[in-house]
């Protein structure tokens, strides 16, 4: 059975940073692109940015300069370093695997990834 567990929200100040852990059992991470997502209240999920098969991550324009993804294989771990926090990033962070194995390239839509982690929520505060 594959699953992934979030862990690393909280709360903290704007212009703060904290990291979030996405710990894959199962399956290898490595096999599949795996996706970082966030819901903030009354909002639809967005996606956040992604890293690919071969490590090269790739990110939405409003966290580029500021968020950084990576993955370490030997724990099975994809990480999201979030730097300068803003109170518009507060939300419900989600990490999820896409649905295809060996996928190249990176999707942006949550219909393409499956199975999801439960969320960890992260809240700045201004």
């Amino acid at each position: 059975q594959v699953q992934l567990v979030e862990s690393g929200g909280g709360l903290v100040q704007a212009g703060g940073s904290l990291r979030l852990s996405c710990v894959v059992s199962g399956r290898a991470s490595s096999d599949y692109v795996t996706a970082w997502f966030r819901q903030a209240p009354g909002k639809e999920r967005a996606f956040v940015g992604a890293i690919s098969l071969n490590g090269r991550p790739s990110y939405v324009d409003s966290v580029k300069g500021r968020f950084t993804i990576s993955r370490d294989n030997a724990k099975n771990t994809v990480y999201l370093q979030m730097n300068s926090l803003k109170p518009e990033d507060t939300a419900v962070y989600y990490c999820a695997a896409d649905r295809v194995r060996f996928r190249i390239g990176i999707r942006s839509r949550p219909e393409e990834y499956d199975p999801w982690g439960q969320g960890t929520q992260v809240t700045v505060s201004s």
